[in-house]
């Protein structure tokens, strides 16, 4: 029970977090972008304040043996660039460049009836849905053929 009220919580800090910066807002991170024109350089000010935040938060989580309601931290174990993390990465920041949302605040919009958030929201679940089902059908073929 507690476990759960801790990820309640953490999901609405995060979501004002990202409604205060204004990052629901995707003419703010557009104009963030938009260095040449509208420049709005606020946003780095919420990137820096993140950046803190993750500084301190790993260096105090990681002096733990364990996670709270966990029997061990679970960590990428690959620390290697392949194709498919860097054309994520390139589609992420494509998808973000051209709309102004990223996942989590667009996610946080939807509670302010935010039409282009639930066009957003909608794609990117069907993007996900498309990956594993493209994901299932290689690694079922690569294993029916024994690679």
């Amino acid at each position: 029970m507690m476990e759960r009220l801790l990820l309640l919580v953490s999901g609405l800090c995060f979501g004002a977090g990202v409604t205060v910066s204004g990052m629901v807002n995707p003419m703010k991170v557009l104009n963030f972008m938009d260095i040449a024109g509208t420049w709005d350089p606020t946003l780095l000010f919420v990137m820096g304040a993140g950046l803190v935040a993750t500084f301190i938060g790993y260096r105090v989580v990681f002096r733990r043996q364990r996670p709270l309601y966990d029997s061990s931290f679970r960590l990428p174990a690959s620390k290697s660039l392949d194709a498919r993390l860097i054309g994520g990465g390139a589609l992420f920041g494509l998808g973000w460049g051209l709309t102004g949302f990223c996942p989590g605040p667009a996610i946080a919009g939807l509670v302010f009836l935010n039409s282009k958030a639930f066009v957003f929201a909608a794609a990117m679940a069907t993007g996900m849905i498309l990956v594993r089902i493209i994901t299932d059908r290689r690694t079922g073929l690569a294993a029916t053929r024994g690679d």
